[in-house]
């Protein structure tokens, strides 16, 4: 298995890139590594080509894996299959750099989940009914399935909630108490309070 941190979208509402944004002493995504790396897996980190130069700064170039410009498609699901196209063979933890308030011990129950020998293809968390698809376990055979559809043109949407319904789900209902934990900041008002 491979922690992959998503980085690579345009952070448009922020108006700069949230991965690189500092908060207690550290990048948003160096506290998502660590994060991950509790895990005791290998950590990855998914970028688009044009973040590569300010990201190596921090993150040696075999931590960093540059979006797939041969794929056909947007959003973090550009992000997914390129990690899945470079580790085929690898399941991907897959966890959105700007979910600042994610805790180790959300992290580890899913983790806990994937390694019960369960049979599904995901595993996330739901939130009041809603999946939380950036913060999940996808497994190498479901990624390749997900890769064919495309290939095919039987993929139609690419939100990764509707790549979720293409494949078996493993759900886990947050407690109220743990949903703050899922909240992503996707602008700088947003970062009020914190």
């Amino acid at each position: 298995m491979l922690g992959i941190i998503l980085c690579g979208g345009e952070s448009s509402r922020m108006g700069t890139d949230k991965g690189l944004l500092i908060k207690d002493q550290k990048t948003w995504t160096r506290a998502t590594f660590e994060k991950l790396e509790l895990l005791s897996i290998p950590v990855k980190i998914s970028i688009n080509n044009s973040q590569y130069s300010a990201y190596h700064v921090e993150f040696s170039s075999v931590e960093l894996i540059v979006d797939d410009e041969s794929l056909n498609v947007k959003g973090p699901l550009w992000g997914v299959l390129s990690c899945h196209r470079k580790y085929p063979s690898e399941d991907l933890f897959i966890l959105a750099c700007d979910m600042l308030l994610m805790e180790t011990a959300l992290l580890n129950e899913l983790y806990s989940a994937y390694q019960s020998q369960a049979t599904e293809d995901v595993f996330v968390f739901t939130n009041n009914g809603e999946w939380e698809p950036l913060c999940g376990i996808y497994k190498a055979s479901a990624l390749s399935r997900i890769f064919s559809l495309l290939q095919s043109g039987q993929l139609i949407k690419y939100s990764m909630k509707n790549v979720l319904d293409h494949l078996q789900v493993k759900s886990l209902p947050l407690r109220s108490d743990q949903k703050k934990a899922m909240r992503n900041f996707n602008s700088h008002s947003e970062l009020n309070g914190l």
